[in-house]
């Protein structure tokens, strides 16, 4: 038999950083029944002007021998001038460099579907209507 408890759920748009923390390692502990440590790094790129002004950006994070990327945006008065294509490349090295096999990300269909093809990246998965009348794209690629 379960013991009782008197439980609450709350949404907290604005959780301490300690709260999260928890959760972010009760969850690699459980993890860790069942696989190895994921050796979880962030990985954040940043293409800036001579003044410092952030006008592009890679975020990111390795895991599992994996590099997920999360966000990879180029200012618009930058953008085809080859900067994306640096900031991906030299993610992908340094996930080569820590020991990284693979690499997934997603983009939506009115984003840069065609730039990560170009690149090597293949579809692994969709969802229709994210958002509504659009795609959200998820791509994959193996590292050398």
């Amino acid at each position: 038999m379960q013991p009782s408890y008197n439980l609450t759920l709350s949404i907290e748009n604005e959780p301490s950083s300690q709260d999260v923390d928890f959760v972010n390692n009760a969850l690699r502990q459980y993890n860790l029944l069942y696989a190895p440590a994921d050796n979880y790094q962030p990985l954040q790129i940043f293409l800036r002007s001579e003044e410092g002004t952030i006008l592009g950006g890679l975020l990111g994070e390795t895991y599992w021998g994996w590099l997920h990327i999360s966000i990879l945006w180029i200012d618009q008065s930058v953008r085809k001038q080859g900067y994306g294509r640096q900031m991906l490349q030299k993610a992908e090295q340094e996930a080569t460099r820590r020991g990284c096999h693979a690499v997934h990300l997603d983009t939506m269909s009115f984003q840069a579907l065609p730039f990560y093809e170009g690149l090597g990246y293949t579809i692994f998965g969709t969802l229709n209507d994210l958002p509504a009348g659009h795609k959200r794209i998820f791509l994959m690629k193996t590292l050398p």
